[in-house]
C-alpha cells in the first residue's frame, strides 16, 4: 500500500509519499507567497494552501497505481489562525506563527492573567506565536471579523477540513495554541473564557495517528483515487519531524540544526518546568514531549558566513579548526532574541573573549559552539525534569557538518546518531497515516521498523571534560549581560 504525507510549511507545501515498508517512491514540493502587510506582520491565504496542495496532489500521483493509495496525514507549521465563518467561508488572510503583532495580548496574558495561572491551565505561558494571542488580538482590533468566527482552526486542519469535511485537530498542533489543556488532553475551559471563544468554535481533538475521517467523494473522483482513502489527523510539523527521525516512547530526544534550533524530547509521562523555559506538549506517539526552541541556529552560521565573512564555501570555513573545547571566544546565539530557555526578544548576538591573537577559525568556531552551549541550556532544564538522555537524533542543515555534529556530542557528551533519510515533517505525516490505517500498531513500531541510522557520532573524553568547562563559562554570561539589551533597545 501507499501512504502520503504531506508537510504545510510556511513557504511551500511538501508531499511525500511512502510504501509500506517506508521507501519513499516520490517527493513534490509546491511554493505560494507570504505576505507582510505591515512591519512584524506575517500572513498567508489558506486557499494559496489548498490549490497548491491538490496540484501537488496530482503531480504525486501521475505516475503510481492509484488504487494503492490508503491514507493520508500530515505535519504542519504551528500556532497560525485561521478563522472561518458560517458559510465555511475564510474570514481573514491567516496570521502564522511568526508574525509578531500580539505583543500587549501577550503580556496581557503573562502579566494579567499571570504565567502561573497561565501553565496549570495549558502547561505553558504566552508567546507572541501563539494562537490564544491571536484570537484576542483578533477580539480587540478586528472585532467585527470576531464576532463571525464559527469556526477556528490551525492551518494543516484547514487541509484536513477541505480534504476530509471533518473539523479537527490533533493533540500536539493543539497544544500550541495556549487554549488546550496538555496535561489532560483537552481544550481548557479557563482559556476559552478569557478569549471568548466557545467550544463548539474548536475543533474535534484527535491523537495523531487517528483517522478522522476519508477523502470526499468529488474529490476523490477527481484525483482518481478510492473514496475509502484514510484522512489521519497528522500533527504539528516539530513532532510530525520527530516522527519521522524516530524520536517516540520514553527518552528519546533530536535536535534539529535548521534556520531555528530546537531539542525535542519524548516522553510516556507529562512534565513542566517550573520555569516554563520549555514548551510542554502532547506528542503524536500518544504520549508526551518537552521542546527547546531557539531562534537563531543554522542561521547563525549563515549570517556569519554570508554577512561577515562573504563568503559561501561553509565547509572550507571549517575546515582549520581542529582544538575543540579551547576555544576563548564565546558567542550568545541570539540574533533575533530568544525562546527557550529565556523567553527574551531583546536578547542579542554576542561575542566575548576575543584578543589581538584571535583569528578568523576562533571566531567561526564561537559561532559554532555558542548555538551548541545554547540547545545544552534546554537540555540541562530537561535533565533537571528526571529525563535521562544518553543518545540523540540529530537533523536539519546544519546537522551536514561533521565538525558540528562532534561539537553537539562533545559539548552534550552523548551519542549523535545520523538518520538515513531527513525528510521531516512529510516524512512524519505518511507514518502516521501508515499507523492509521492499521500497517503498524503504533507510531513506536513504525519507527522502530522505519527509521534506520547511518552513522553515529561518539563524544571525545578530552572534548567532553573541556567543554564541560567552557559551557560553565558560557552560561554565565547571558544573566551578566542581559540587563544590557534592555539599555541597548531603550536608546
Amino acid at each position: 500500500m501507499l501512504y502520503i504525507g504531506i508537510d504545510l510549511g510556511t513557504s511551500a507545501v511538501k508531499l511525500l509519499l511512502m510504501d509500506e515498508v517506508g521507501k519513499i517512491q516520490k517527493i513534490v514540493s509546491r511554493e505560494y507567497p507570504l505576505y507582510y502587510p505591515k512591519p512584524g506582520w506575517s500572513e498567508q491565504d489558506p486557499a494559496d494552501w489548498y490549490t497548491q496542495t491538490l496540484e501537488g496532489l496530482r503531480e504525486l500521483l501521475s505516475d503510481c497505481d492509484k488504487s494503492q493509495v490508503a491514507g493520508i496525514s500530515f505535519g504542519g507549521q504551528m500556532h497560525g489562525l485561521v478563522i472561518l465563518n458560517h458559510e465555511d467561508q475564510v474570514i481573514r488572510p491567516a496570521i502564522l506563527w511568526n508574525d509578531g503583532r500580539t505583543a500587549m495580548e501577550t503580556d496581557y496574558l503573562n502579566q494579567e492573567i499571570g504565567k502561573v495561572k497561565l501553565s496549570q491551565y495549558t502547561a505553558n505561558i504566552a508567546f507572541a506565536g501563539f494562537t490564544a494571542p491571536k484570537i484576542l488580538w483578533i477580539k480587540n482590533q478586528e472585532p467585527e471579523n470576531f464576532a463571525c468566527i464559527e469556526k477556528i482552526m490551525l492551518p494543516k486542519d484547514y487541509l484536513a477540513y477541505r480534504l476530509s469535511e471533518t473539523f479537527c485537530t490533533d493533540v500536539s498542533d493543539a497544544s500550541g495554541t495556549l487554549l488546550f489543556d496538555v496535561k489532560n488532553k483537552c481544550w481548557s475551559k479557563e482559556m476559552m473564557e478569557i478569549c471568548g471563544v466557545k467550544e463548539t468554535q474548536l475543533p474535534k481533538i484527535f491523537e495523531s495517528y487517528e483517522v478522522v475521517g476519508t477523502l470526499r467523494p468529488k474529490l476523490a473522483a477527481e484525483l482518481g483515487l478510492s473514496e475509502n482513502v484514510k484522512i489521519a489527523a497528522g500533527a504539528g510539523d516539530n513532532a510530525a519531524a520527530a516522527v519521522g527521525t524516530g524520536t517516540v516512547g520514553d527518552g528519546s530526544c533530536n535536535i534539529s540544526l535548521g534556520t531555528s534550533g530546537t531539542i525535542f524530547i519524548s516522553s510516556k509521562n507529562f512534565g513542566v518546568d517550573e520555569n516554563n523555559a520549555l514548551h510542554s506538549f502532547a506528542h503524536a506517539d500518544g504520549y508526551y514531549h518537552l521542546m527547546g526552541c531557539m531562534l537563531s541556529a543554522a542561521s547563525c552560521n549563515k549570517w556569519w558566513m554570508d554577512e561577515i565573512l562573504r563568503t559561501k564555501d561553509y565547509v572550507g570555513e571549517q575546515t582549520e579548526i581542529k582544538e575543540l573545547g579551547k576555544n576563548k571566544v564565546f558567542f550568545l546565539p541570539y540574533l533575533m532574541g530568544e525562546r527557550s530557555p529565556h523567553n527574551n526578544p531583546n536578547a542579542r548576538g554576542t561575542f566575548m573573549g576575543m584578543t589581538m591573537d584571535t583569528t578568523r577559525e576562533d571566531m567561526t568556531q564561537a559561532v559554532l559552539e555558542g548555538v551548541a552551549f545554547a540547545l545544552r541550556d534546554s537540555f540541562e532544564v530537561a535533565k533537571a525534569l528526571g529525563s535521562h538522555i544518553a543518545r540523540t537524533k540529530i537533523c536539519g542543515g546544519g546537522a551536514k557538518s561533521p565538525l558540528w555534529r562532534q561539537m553537539i556530542a562533545d559539548i552534550f557528551n552523548i551519542k549523535v546518531d545520523i538518520p538515513e533519510s531527513e525528510e521531516g515533517p512529510a516524512m512524519g505525516g505518511a507514518m502516521l497515516a501508515a499507523v492509521a490505517c492499521g500497517e503498524y500498531e503504533s507510531v513506536e513500531e513504525a519507527a522502530w521498523k522505519i527509521v534506520k541510522i547511518v552513522h553515529t557520532v561518539e563524544p571525545i573524553p578530552e572534548n567532553a571534560a573541556r567543554y564541560e568547562k567552557q559551557y560553565q563559562k558560557f552560561r554565565q554570561i547571558y544573566p551578566a549581560v542581559k540587563e544590557l539589551f534592555d539599555m541597548i533597545l531603550d536608546e
